[in-house]
């Protein structure tokens, strides 16, 4: 946090631009799409086993069986591929 005492010139003049390692920043960036990819998947799958369930007529082993069905399409669709050469 910045020092009240001092102006923020100095803060903004401390800061030395690409200074944090790139490893930290791949890691951060790779962590943050695979969150990203498996939550996504994870809502998409939680949203349509609610609709057909409560959808009139719907049932909970409908939703359940597409929902499931969703999700493991997702996984196989967005694990990760092997590095091509």
């Amino acid at each position: 946090m910045a020092d009240p005492h001092k102006p923020a010139d100095q803060d903004a003049q401390a800061y030395l631009r690409g200074s944090q390692a790139i490893g930290e920043q791949e890691s951060t960036y790779s962590l943050f799409m695979s969150l990203a990819k498996w939550g996504s998947l994870a809502i998409g799958a939680v949203l349509l086993f609610l609709t057909l369930w409560f959808q009139p007529g719907g049932s909970f082993v409908m939703g359940a069986g597409a929902a499931v069905v969703f999700a493991v399409v997702g996984f196989f669709a967005l694990k990760s591929k092997p590095a091509a050469h």
